[in-house]
């Protein structure tokens, strides 16, 4: 949250307010401030987030590098532990870790869940994480139930303090059909976790980019961070 000359505060960044003045747009955000954003899970979130089956993940490194992730488990696999905190479970991946990584280097997260079935709508909620093992974190929270469903298990948790939760309009949003089907949760077989499906074992990992005249030194010129932070800190990146 910015605070203003007259001592007053507004949610979102400065860029998003300065962008608002260009645009012409402050008074419409404002309105979208003050009737949809709080600093909590309403009662009507919490019922929503507790019927989802995935969810997106956003996060950055100390420099600002991002990631954009998916989540996914039965109903109820997201935890609201209260109103203020939730939780998600981590399970075995491809090794690589690279949201929990960020988030060791980096707290801040942003979710986006959408029910793309019933309701045609979606919930933001941003924040700070925390990883927790799974044994740690049924210490911590030793009343948490969740049914991973067949096959699954958690090997560790992340843990966020919600700061932020707001509506994600229906608008764009497409209708989508749910089907049955089983998933072959937890399984190791390359073909059933898409195995090489864009081609990509063989290929070279890296090209020089001057091979490239659209991704020159130039036209990859880095944009400047507000997130450069210190190895492993975790850092308020906007006023609240």
């Amino acid at each position: 949250m910015e605070s203003s000359d007259d001592g007053a505060s507004r949610p979102g960044s400065a860029g998003e307010h300065t962008l608002q003045q260009v645009y012409g747009t402050a008074d419409r955000a404002d309105r979208f401030y003050e009737d949809q954003l709080r600093d909590r899970l309403l009662p009507r979130m919490v019922e929503f987030i507790g019927r989802m089956e995935m969810v997106f993940v956003s996060t950055a490194d100390a420099h600002g590098e991002c990631d954009a992730s998916l989540r996914a488990g039965p109903p109820g696999f997201i935890l609201v532990l209260d109103e203020y905190t939730l939780a998600y479970p981590e399970y075995r991946g491809n090794g690589v870790l690279a949201s929990l990584g960020n988030i060791s280097e980096n707290a801040h997260v942003g979710m986006l869940m959408v029910d793309f079935v019933e309701d045609m709508i979606g919930l933001h909620v941003n924040g700070t994480a925390r990883i927790l093992d799974d044994d740690e974190f049924h210490r911590e929270f030793a009343r948490a139930r969740v049914d991973h469903g067949p096959g699954r298990k958690a090997e560790r948790w992340v843990v966020v303090g919600v700061e932020e939760a707001y509506i994600h309009c229906r608008k764009h949003i497409p209708r989508m059909e749910r089907v049955s089907q089983r998933r072959a949760w937890g399984t190791d077989d390359p073909a059933r976790k898409g195995g090489d499906y864009f081609r990509v074992k063989g290929s070279a990992q890296r090209v020089p980019r001057e091979a490239h005249p659209a991704a020159t030194a130039a036209g990859r010129r880095r944009f400047p961070s507000t997130t450069h932070l210190t190895g492993g800190a975790s850092r308020t990146l906007r006023r609240r």
